[in-house]
């Protein structure tokens, strides 16, 4: 991005960035293959010890495939959107979950150019309670929100450093607590 120190409003008025991981896809394919065998037990089933351990078998399968395809799709990637209101964070192709925070409510905002999963205890919308919250979907580049409240929110996104310019810029301009 191009500083033009020329132009009023160097910042379009809404900025949207995103990041993904393609790793996720394979989870998903997971827990695909564990709900073909849910139902292909149920289908083709050669238990002869009675309905009940099938039953649970084909149930055990089923859910757990759902809750991994599921679970690992909302993670897929994450979209971040920056306007003049607030910054807005939607996960997954149906975009829940979701955060939405006003820039009323932010104190400042950090370039962090080294988030990990690892750091958060795995992929997904993470909360701990020493560090704050955090959509972490892949590692790599980020931003740290810190919160007039004292909490922070992180997450990562593709260009994070141009939407810390987009926020600082626009906290530059309203005042702590007010709402415009």
């Amino acid at each position: 991005m191009r500083d033009h120190p020329h132009s009023a409003n160097p910042h379009p008025d809404v900025w949207t960035g995103r990041a993904t991981n393609r790793v996720q896809w394979l989870l998903a394919l997971v827990g695909a293959a564990c709900m073909a065998l849910g139902i292909e037990l149920a289908v083709d089933s050669p238990w002869t010890d009675g309905v009940a351990p099938l039953v649970m078998a084909v149930v055990g399968c089923i859910a757990a495939g759902l809750l991994v395809l599921f679970g690992t799709l909302a993670f897929v990637h994450v979209a971040l959107k920056v306007d003049q209101e607030c910054l807005e964070v939607r996960c997954g192709h149906i975009g829940v979950p979701r955060r939405r925070i006003l820039l009323s409510e932010v104190a400042g905002a950090d370039f962090v150019a080294h988030v990990t999963p690892r750091h958060w205890g795995g992929w997904g919308y993470r909360w701990r309670p020493e560090k704050g919250t955090a959509v972490v979907v892949r590692r790599g580049e980020g931003l740290v929100l810190r919160l007039w409240d004292g909490h922070t929110f992180t997450v990562t996104v593709d260009d994070a450093e141009a939407a810390v310019r987009v926020i600082r810029d626009r906290l530059r301009t309203r005042a702590p607590g007010t709402a415009h």
